[in-house]
């Protein structure tokens, strides 16, 4: 190993180090997120132990666990980079703790659509709590507009293009993939309420 290579290294270990003190909520989601990956894609025979499935034994923490599953590496990738990219927005915006508890309070919401729409425990993924991320951003930015929050119009209109896209069938029929199209859509639909909500009262409390 020579000696630049030697320097690198605590640099990449002090990078890393300095993004999980600067973003602890995303970290966790991330690391979360990996093991769920691995599971999906590599262990598919142990997803059953956080699906849905077998919830009136009282295991009522896998209403939650189903956001972390991810199966294949585009789906992993895809999902981290949105939230990556919308979850250090909030997380700068709003502290680490209420960016956390909005993946899992609007996970849980997506999840629990989706079985009800569905019937069927086998669906996974960070999609749900992502397009509520994105409806929270967009709606908040509306009410009360701040500079972190704002999300590229063109962004949002895609990303719910995309969703209508995915609902149509088509990606289905396509190419086999299916699509939990229940969890985007009531995801999207809560973040963008909560969004409005908290948006809201920043602008009852500036008024005072």
């Amino acid at each position: 190993m020579g000696d630049e290579e030697r320097r690198e290294q605590p640099v990449k270990l002090a990078s890393i180090l300095r993004l999980g003190s600067e973003f602890p909520a995303l970290t966790i989601l991330i690391v979360l997120s990996s093991v769920g990956f691995l599971l999906g894609t590599y262990a598919f025979s142990s997803v059953a132990t956080l699906s849905l499935e077998s919830l009136e034994a009282g295991s009522f923490w896998r209403l939650i666990t189903p956001i972390f599953i991810h199966f294949g590496l585009m789906h992993f990738i895809f999902n981290m980079f949105w939230l990556i990219y919308f979850g250090s927005k909030l997380e700068r915006g709003t502290g680490s703790i209420q960016l956390f508890l909005l993946v899992i309070v609007i996970g849980l919401i997506s999840n629990i659509s989706q079985y009800l729409w569905s019937g069927s425990d086998q669906f996974g993924g960070m999609s749900g709590s992502i397009y509520g991320l994105l409806g929270y951003l967009y709606a908040y930015n509306k009410v009360v507009p701040r500079g972190i929050y704002f999300v590229p119009p063109e962004l949002f209109w895609l990303m719910f293009g995309w969703l209508i896209f995915c609902a149509s069938g088509i990606l289905e029929i396509l190419v086999g993939i299916r699509v939990a199209n229940a969890s985007h859509l009531c995801g999207l639909i809560v973040g963008s309420l909560l969004g409005i909500i908290f948006g809201l009262l920043k602008f009852d409390r500036n008024l005072k």
